[in-house]
Order: structure tokens, then C-alpha cells, then sequence
């Protein structure tokens, strides 16, 4: 494993490890990616390998140039073009009719394909000079915490990657958002970076889709995720006693409105920015697995904007922990 900064020569030098069917962990504007070349099943196989992801859940095609888009997925939906006008690059994913060039192996057999362009310019330029779609799902340990800065990358995967690409910490902090696209219909299959109500505004209505846990067509549909190593559970008077006496981490969203004393504190934003939430929400977390706690309280946000986003992660954590 090579931890290197995202300069110049660096993003070359890692793109050719893409080329030659390697794995590259690079920034995002939303987490950091475990990258392979998208159309080489061998090398894509590897990121099931290095993060034990099940090979029933599909992976996410990134790509650089709104021309690739054609030559993996087709479609006949008009309002495909108008989200990628207005979104594109940036936290949106799009499940689309898949063309025959897409493995099976990155799509877990489904019909479709995830694709999406990142916000971010050493993604980007990986993107352009590797010279194909690459795969990449967040670069982390299946089911645990997703990684906002390279550090992150390095406690969980450590020599599973070959290169880790050091740009600094992520600006959205959780996934994108996916809409599965069909002739007719757009569906939500994940909240992330890009707050419904902005798609909406855009093209109408979204049918918010039910989660197919056994045989998902794109990540972010599985009901245990995004989880520390320390049990954690939503901040209430029932959580409170369940733990009293014991070593507690608290999250509060804005301000701190309990007097007890805590072993380990934080809020994710003092003025209520639920942009600032997001960004925070597992840097921090990263933070409370290093502190000597028994349980991490967390407390809800109401789920409204980029709300929704941090409360679907929240929920799928603790899912773990009931």
C-alpha cells in the first residue's frame, strides 16, 4: 500500500495501477472510493475481495465525461438528461438499462447499471487518464464506517489497496443519492449528498422504492450498514438508563442539552447546518472508535433535506446494534 498526495504525477502514476487492474483508493466529493477498472471483471473482482462486500451487491460506474454515459447504459426517459444537466458532475447516482460492455460482475447480474460523475477534480483527472469507467464503492470494510479522508482508508483496508490517494477530507461526508431510472418512472433507492427535494423541484415526483435487501440493483439498499465497532444507538431517556454507569459517547446534533457528564462528546454542528452535520457525521464516528466507550448515543435529526440522507445511515447503523 502506497499512500501518496493527489498531485500530478501521483494521479498519473495511479491510474496506471488502474490500467493494469489494480486498486486505487481516491477522494470524492462524498467519501473515498476503492477504485478498479469498471470493465475488467478480474480487477473489479478485487474490490469485493479487499472490502468482503457480498458479490450480490452491485457497484457504482464513475466516469468523467458525459459521452462515456452512452456506452455503458441507454435509456429512453427525457428527464435523464435533464438531471444530468443540472447535477451532473456531482452527488447524484443513476440506475440505468446497462449495455453488454458492463460486467455482470459489477452490475451482481442485474439488468442495470449504477453510474455517476464525482465532484471532485483528482477523481476526475483519475477517471480521464485511466481511460475507462471505474468502479468503485466506498473504500471501507463492508458494513463499516465509510471513509471522509485517506486516514480512514488506511485503519480499515491497509495493505488490501494498492495505492491510496491522499486528497484531504471529503466536502459532502455521506454517499450520493441513487434514483433508479425507467421509461416512465424515477425512483429513490438511497438518500445521499443531493437532497430530494432539489430532484424533485426538477422533475416532479420521486417514488420512494422499498429496499430489496436480497437482490439489490445498486448499493445502499441493505439494512445493516455504515456501522463503528462500538454498539451504538439513537440518544433517548430509554438509551440513557439502558447504559447508566457505563462509558458513553454522545453525539448531539447542535447543542449539548444534558448536564451529565460524558466520556466523549461532540455535536455536529453548533449552528444546525445540516451540511456540516453531514460532513462530520463519520469523521466523527472514526473518532469515537479510537475513544475507551462502551456505547455511542447519537441523537436523531429530523428528516428533512440532507436530514434524510443522515438519518438513513443512523438508522442502518444502529440496525446492527438491536
Amino acid at each position: 500500500m502506497q499512500l501518496l498526495e493527489a498531485n500530478k504525477k501521483n494521479i498519473a502514476f495511479a491510474a496506471e495501477v488502474i490500467k493494469n487492474g489494480g486498486l486505487v483508493s481516491f477522494p470524492t466529493e462524498t467519501v473515498y472510493g476503492l477504485g478498479a477498472d469498471g470493465l475488467n471483471p478480474i480487477a473489479s473482482a478485487k474490490i469485493f475481495e479487499a472490502k468482503n462486500r457480498p458479490s450480490f451487491n452491485p457497484l457504482i460506474l464513475h466516469i468523467a465525461e458525459i459521452e462515456t454515459l452512452n456506452t455503458i447504459a441507454e435509456w429512453k426517459n427525457p428527464n435523464v438528461e435533464k438531471l444530468i444537466k443540472k447535477f451532473w458532475p456531482g452527488p447524484l447516482t443513476l440506475v440505468l438499462p446497462k449495455r453488454e460492455i458492463v460486467p455482470e460482475l459489477v452490475t451482481a447480474g442485474n439488468p442495470t447499471v449504477a453510474v455517476r460523475m464525482p465532484d471532485h477534480k483528482v477523481a476526475l483527472e483519475l477517471i480521464r487518464q485511466s481511460g475507462t469507467p471505474i468502479a468503485a464503492p466506498s473504500a471501507n470494510r463492508f458494513g463499516q464506517l465509510s471513509p471522509t479522508d485517506a486516514q480512514h482508508v488506511v485503519k480499515q483496508l491497509k495493505n488490501k489497496v494498492d495505492v491510496i490517494l491522499n486528497g484531504g477530507q471529503c466536502s459532502v461526508g455521506v454517499e450520493s443519492t441513487i434514483l433508479e431510472i425507467t421509461d416512465d418512472k424515477i425512483y429513490l433507492l438511497r438518500h445521499g449528498g443531493l437532497i430530494l427535494e432539489e430532484i424533485e423541484a426538477l422533475v416532479g415526483k420521486i417514488i420512494i422504492k422499498p429496499h430489496h435487501a436480497s437482490k439489490p440493483n445498486s448499493p445502499g439498499q441493505l439494512m445493516f450498514h455504515y456501522s463503528p465497532s462500538i454498539p451504538m444507538k439513537f440518544l433517548s431517556e430509554a438509551s440513557l438508563g439502558e447504559f447508566k454507569g457505563k462509558n458513553i459517547g454522545v453525539i448531539f446534533f447542535k447543542n449539548k442539552y444534558l448536564k451529565e457528564n460524558f466520556a466523549f462528546e461532540k455535536i455536529l454542528s453548533p449552528t444546525g447546518d445540516l451540511r456540516e452535520a453531514a460532513a462530520n457525521l463519520f469523521a466523527y464516528l472514526h473518532e469515537f472508535e479510537k475513544e475507551k466507550i462502551d456505547v455511542i448515543l447519537i441523537e436523531p435529526v429530523e428528516e428533512k433535506g440532507l436530514g434524510s440522507a443522515i438519518m438513513d445511515r443512523l438508522k442502518k447503523a444502529t440496525n446492527k446494534y438491536k
